[in-house]
């Protein structure tokens, strides 16, 4: 078991209303790991609504890359309150600077028209999937090494990529992956936490599948990634102690630019939840 709590990263600090301050953590990426900003904004807008209304989307911009070296301020601003919706807009800030962008917005629970379109892929269960960390055990000397010093912090949502090698090799693939996730430890009961920690998990691998249709591998030295914006609809309660697949795909890329989708379902197959984001994608001289 890890000793690193997932909840721990959405326990945020009152500094007074609508101000709030996130500890950070440090993946061994060349920059803060943008979900963690994505989780820690929408657990700072959950502070200033009603106890009943529930996130069911967001809206996301990244403006600067964040420094996983230092804590992380969201300013909330409530933009409107209904009798069925509320809005909120979070600015994220450091060194005095706007780093990031949320609008999000809560709704009372209520009863309507109901369909599902998609089915859940045909993949092999959790159980005969292989941990991301084992693989990068396995594979120590393929990854950063900021990244190897951070394994520990990569451990708090067990991850598992189906076929996960093809990451590492500069083969072209199919611009799909589909990975299982579950929190290590187990999350409190509390949807906004299971949310915002789901928000946090689904920004692990997404923007890279853009890569696989290229034979690009992520660790190639010449490659700049970095996410442009995300956005994340809620459709049914998240529930993050149980696995959850995450169907990843990306219909284009082009203009130093990869876009990606997501669909999020439960082992019965319920869809949960739908992601998009688009990133920069560009290969410099090495």
């Amino acid at each position: 078991m890890s000793d690193i709590k997932l909840s721990s990263l959405f326990e945020l600090e009152t500094i007074e209303a609508g101000l709030y301050r996130g500890q950070s953590w440090d993946l061994g990426f060349r920059a803060l790991f943008g979900g963690q900003v994505l989780g820690q904004a929408l657990a700072a807008a959950y502070e200033t609504v009603d106890e009943e209304r529930v996130a069911h989307s967001f809206h996301t911009y990244f403006l600067l890359p964040g420094d996983a070296q230092k804590p992380v301020v969201y300013d909330v601003e409530i933009v409107r309150d209904g009798r069925s919706f509320s809005a909120r807009r979070v600015k994220a800030i450091q060194d005095g600077r706007n780093i990031f962008y949320m609008t999000a917005s809560f709704q009372v629970p209520q009863e309507g028209m109901h369909h599902q379109q998609p089915t859940m892929p045909d993949v092999p269960p959790p159980e005969e999937v292989q941990s991301d960390i084992d693989f990068y055990q396995e594979n120590f000397n393929k990854i950063a090494r900021p990244m190897r010093e951070a394994l520990s912090y990569h451990k708090p949502v067990d991850i598992r990529t189906v076929n996960a090698a093809n990451s590492y090799q500069p083969v072209k693939h199919e611009p799909t992956r589909y990975i299982w996730m579950k929190a290590r430890d187990t999350l409190s009961g509390s949807l906004s936490v299971h949310q915002a920690a789901l928000a946090y998990a689904s920004d692990y691998h997404f923007l890279s599948t853009s890569l696989q249709p290229h034979g690009v591998a992520v660790t190639d030295k010449s490659l700049r990634m970095a996410t442009i914006d995300h956005a994340m609809w809620f459709h049914r309660p998240v529930n993050l102690n149980e696995w959850l697949l995450y169907a990843m795909e990306s219909p284009f890329s082009g203009g130093a630019r990869g876009l990606v989708r997501g669909q999020i379902f439960t082992q019965q197959g319920e869809l949960v939840a739908s992601t998009t984001q688009e990133g920069l994608m560009r290969q410099v001289d090495s």
